[in-house]
C-alpha cells in the first residue's frame, strides 16, 4: 500500500506491479503530486519561456537584429499548462490502474499498524510506503493572512501575469521565479531575511546575485519581511533590518520561504510511526518505527528533491521487493538552481569541508577559458572542485550554462568513490562545455606536473633519449 502518488510512490508502484506485486495506490490530490502539477515541471516550462524572450532581447551579440519580445502572459501559461498534460498520462491514473494497480483517490489514515482508511476502504498490507512530499511553507507574517499571496501552488494558474512581483524568500523556488518574472516583463523584488540561496558555496552565489540585479531584479537581503497589507493588485511589504524599516508596494506576492512535510490526517500515531515537524524518522534503509512501513521523499525531511523521492523508491524497492539492504545516501544527491547562468552542487562546499576539518585544495576552471562557451556568448561562470587528500573529491559547484547537465560527471565520480584522476583520463569531445570538467582535473595537477621537482626529473629521464 503506497500513500502519495508523486515521484517516489509512483515509482515504488511502478515497480512493484511489474513485479506482479497486488498494488493500493492511494491519493487525494493531483496525480503526478508536487513536481508534475506545481514544481519541478510548470517551473522549468516558464523558465524556458522566460530564456527564449530573453535570448531575443540579446541577440545582436550574434549578428541578429535585437528586439524587445511582445509577451502574451495567457499565451506563456497555455504553453506550461500544455507541457504539464504532455506529460500527465505518464503519472495517470489510468496508467497505474493499467499496471495492475489498485487506486484510491481518497485522504489516507492509519487505524491501526498494518491498517489504513481511505473513504469508506480500508486496506490491509504487508508493506506500506509513505510519499505524501511536502507544501509551501507560509511564515506567520503579520497581515499575511489577510492579503492574496501566491505559492508554487497557485503560481502557475493565476489568470492575470504580474506587474510587480514581491518574492518573499531568496531560496531556489524565489530566484528562479524572480528571474523568470522579471525578463518576461515584470518588475520583480526579491526580499531574503538573509543571504540568498544559503545552502550554495557564496562565492559562486555572488555571481549568481550579480547577474540577478543585472537582470533587473531587486535583490534585498539581510531583511526581514514585518508585515503584509493592501487588497488584490496593491500590496504593500513593509521589511527591514536592524535598526531600520522600508515599505514597498506590488501587484502580487509569491511566498517562497520554503517546505513542510505532510503528515497532517495520516493517524502516524495509530501506526507506531515516529515523527516530528521536521518529518517522519527513518532509518537508513527508510524503514520507520514500524518495521512495516516505510517512507520516502520530502515527507522524510531530507532533501527535497524529486531525484532523491526518485532514489529512495530504488532504495524500498530494493529492501522491500529484492530482500537488499540498500541504505540511502542522499548525501551524494546533487542539486541544481535553474537561473541563467545555473548553478549547481555536489558534496561540501569550500567552507563545509574545512570546518569538518579536512586539507582542502581547490581547483577551478573558467568558462571563459572554454572554446564552446565563447562560441556561444556564455563565458559567465566557472567550475569550482573541493578536493581533499589523495585526490578525493570531496564536493563540486558549478555556475555557468548546463550546470545541472554537468555535475551529472561530478556525482558519478563521487557516488563511485572515483578520485579526481579520472577526470584526467577522460577523453571530452572538442569543442564542449563538458571540457570544463577535466580542465578542473588538470588545474589540480598542475602545480605538481610543472614544479621544480617534476622539471629535474624530465631533464633526469632526457639522458636515456
Amino acid at each position: 500500500c503506497i500513500i502519495g502518488a508523486g515521484s517516489a510512490g509512483l515509482s515504488v508502484a511502478s515497480g512493484a506491479a511489474q513485479l506482479g506485486r497486488k498494488v493500493v495506490l492511494i491519493e487525494q490530490g493531483k496525480m503526478g503530486g508536487d513536481c508534475l502539477n506545481y514544481g519541478c515541471v510548470p517551473s522549468k516550462a516558464l523558465l524556458a519561456a522566460a530564456r527564449r524572450a530573453q535570448q531575443m532581447r540579446q541577440a545582436a551579440k550574434f549578428g541578429i537584429e535585437a528586439v524587445e519580445p511582445t509577451i502574451d502572459p495567457a499565451a506563456v501559461l497555455r504553453h506550461v499548462h500544455g507541457v504539464i498534460e504532455t506529460i500527465a498520462p505518464i503519472d495517470s491514473q489510468e496508467r497505474f490502474e493499467g499496471l495492475g494497480c489498485t487506486v484510491l483517490r481518497e485522504q489516507a489514515t492509519f487505524i491501526g499498524r498494518r491498517r489504513v482508511r481511505a473513504g469508506d476502504t480500508e486496506v490491509t498490507a504487508k508493506h506500506f510506503v509513505i510519499a505524501t512530499g511536502a507544501k509551501p511553507r507560509i511564515p506567520p507574517i503579520p497581515g499575511l493572512d489577510s492579503v492574496p499571496y501566491l505559492t508554487n501552488e497557485t503560481l502557475f494558474y493565476t489568470e492575470e501575469f504580474p506587474a510587480h512581483l514581491i518574492v518573499i524568500g531568496g531560496g531556489p523556488i524565489g530566484v528562479e521565479m524572480a528571474q523568470a518574472h522579471r525578463r518576461l516583463g515584470a518588475e520583480v523584488t526579491l526580499i531574503e531575511t538573509h543571504a540568498i540561496l544559503p545552502k550554495d558555496d557564496r562565492e559562486m552565489v555572488e555571481i549568481a546575485r550579480r547577474k540577478l540585479v543585472s537582470d533587473g531584479v531587486r535583490v534585498i537581503e539581510h531583511a526581514a519581511v514585518r508585515r503584509v497589507s493592501g487588497s488584490a493588485g496593491e500590496i504593500a511589504v513593509e521589511y527591514g533590518g536592524e535598526g531600520s524599516s522600508s515599505l514597498i508596494h506590488g501587484s502580487h506576492v509569491l511566498v517562497a520561504t520554503g517546505r513542510q512535510v505532510n503528515i497532517d490526517g495520516l493517524g502516524l500515531d495509530a501506526a507506531g510511526v515516529a515523527h516530528s515537524d521536521r518529518g517522519i524518522t527513518v532509518n537508513a534503509r527508510l524503514r520507520t518505527s514500524n518495521k512495516r512501513i516505510y517512507a520516502a521523499g520530502d515527507v522524510t525531511g531530507g532533501r527535497q528533491f524529486t531525484h532523491v523521492a526518485g532514489y529512495h523508491a530504488g532504495i524500498i524497492v530494493q529492501n522491500i521487493l529484492f530482500k537488499v539492504p540498500a541504505k540511502n545516501r542522499e548525501e551524494l544527491a546533487p542539486w541544481v538552481t535553474y537561473m541563467d547562468p545555473e548553478l549547481a552542487h555536489i558534496g561540501l562546499t569550500e567552507a563545509q569541508a574545512k570546518a569538518a576539518g579536512h586539507k582542502v585544495t581547490v581547483a577551478r576552471w573558467s568558462y571563459g577559458e572554454n572554446d564552446r562557451a565563447q562560441a556561444e556568448h556564455a563565458a559567465c561562470g566557472q567550475v569550482k572542485a573541493v578536493i581533499g587528500k589523495g585526490g578525493r573529491i570531496l564536493g563540486a559547484t558549478i555556475l555557468g550554462a548546463s550546470a545541472g547537465e554537468l555535475i551529472g560527471s561530478w556525482a558519478l565520480a563521487m557516488a563511485n568513490k572515483l578520485s579526481i584522476k579520472a577526470f584526467t583520463s577522460m577523453i571530452a569531445p572538442y569543442p564542449t562545455l563538458g571540457e570544463v570538467s577535466k580542465r578542473v582535473a588538470g588545474a589540480y595537477y598542475t602545480p605538481t606536473l610543472f614544479s621544480a621537482r617534476t622539471r629535474a626529473l624530465v631533464s633526469l629521464l632526457s639522458v636515456f633519449d
